[in-house]
């Protein structure tokens, strides 16, 4: 199968991966209704088709914190991303770099920064929790610093995991020790191209970021046990005060679905904000990004750069966001299941399809640059 589409990538890396890190991928909380909102209401923003205006020269550059950037789009963190493909974020991180978008590494990714960083052409954006243990966050915004990362992603909406119910019935969570890894093992062996270029030459598979506390427990279940016990639940709107006098660069707060909380991030002192509901993997019942983003945008205006993430399959996709009220759009299943498929190439690949139908997009709306996409880009919201 040759994928044509960014859906494609989703056949192909079902085919290719354990039934579990498929799941864990392509899951979300619960019932999945937030899950699928993202895709169908994004999918349902009706686009307005405008005639004879000069379109020969399109031009999808922008510039966000400081940078130019070829399209106004970013890969999004992942965690454990790096398992879908041999040292999968380092070649996410490439192809990236290639494409000149940013490339956002998740605290819990399997490569560790300094290896991700160092295989990168260019500077990574680095995502990070509040977690219980303030001197191994002050340490890890160390190693943020040492490896030049410009601008630093704060998730919020991760107080404690969502129920992932998928995760569950494939054996990713709930069956520790030795019953869950005979399962999980059983299923990687009927994927042998998977378990020989990842199982066995994808090593090290301990959480590298996580090296220092996690020591040499590497496995799913520390992983899990580490997640529930570290995040941390009682913070407030004060406690990032910490995060913004501990970095000193852009700061961009992750999670964010509700004016009121956007109108905060602003008063915080935060250059940016992701309208997010974690890609559907949190909260089941709350408001698709697409649904969620205007109000939003609205609310902040120009005291911040608003982005957003949720349900983007394609490069329209990213201009409906874009007419929404978004500045730039982070990609995550997109580029997660492209990777799992074909490794660098197919993250490359879906990039270039993401450029390919934003420039066709565009020129049909009428707009020659991402500053001209806007609600009258749109039919009239209901």
């Amino acid at each position: 199968m040759i994928a044509a589409s960014i859906q494609d990538y989703r056949e192909l890396a079902r085919r290719r991966l354990p039934p579990f890190l498929f799941d864990y991928i392509d899951g979300g909380a619960n019932a999945e209704q937030t899950l699928r909102n993202n895709v169908s209401d994004l999918a349902n923003i009706a686009l307005r088709q405008r005639v004879l205006r000069d379109v020969s020269k399109i031009d999808l550059t922008t510039t966000l914190f400081g940078a130019q950037q070829s399209l106004p789009v970013m890969l999004g963190p992942i965690g454990l991303g790096g398992i879908n493909a041999r040292r999968g974020e380092v070649q996410a991180a490439r192809a990236a770099a290639a494409a000149n978008v940013p490339f956002c590494l998740s605290t819990v990714s399997l490569c560790p920064l300094e290896e991700v960083a160092k295989a990168s052409s260019k500077p990574l954006w680095f995502q990070l929790y509040m977690i219980r243990d303030r001197a191994f966050m002050r340490d890890l915004l160390a190693e943020v610093r040492r490896n030049a990362c410009p601008v630093l992603v704060f998730t919020v909406d991760m107080p404690m995991p969502g129920s992932r119910y998928r995760d569950y019935r494939s054996g990713l969570a709930g069956a520790p020790g030795l019953k869950g890894a005979l399962r999980r093992t059983g299923q990687a062996l009927l994927k042998p191209d998977w378990a020989w270029d990842v199982g066995i030459w994808g090593r090290p598979h301990g959480l590298g970021n996580l090296r220092p506390v996690l020591g040499n427990k590497s496995g799913l279940d520390d992983y899990f046990a580490w997640m529930a016990n570290n995040f941390d639940p009682s913070v407030t709107w004060k406690d990032l005060d910490w995060i913004r006098e501990s970095w000193d660069g852009p700061l961009i707060i992750k999670g964010i679905l509700d004016p009121e909380d956007a109108r905060a991030a602003a008063d915080l002192g935060a250059d940016g904000i992701v309208v997010s509901n974690h890609g559907g993997r949190q909260l089941d019942g709350v408001l698709s990004s697409a649904r969620a983003l205007p109000p939003i945008a609205d609310a902040v205006g120009d005291r911040l750069t608003v982005l957003a993430d949720g349900g983007v399959r394609s490069g329209l996709d990213v201009v409906r966001m874009l007419a929404l009220g978004a500045k730039g759009v982070l990609l995550g299943r997109a580029w997660a299941f492209a990777l799992a498929a074909r490794g660098e190439t197919g993250v490359a690949h879906v990039l270039e399809l993401i450029k390919k139908e934003m420039s066709i997009g565009m020129a049909l709306t009428g707009a020659t640059n991402v500053g001209e996409l806007s609600r009258d880009s749109i039919e009239k919201l209901s």
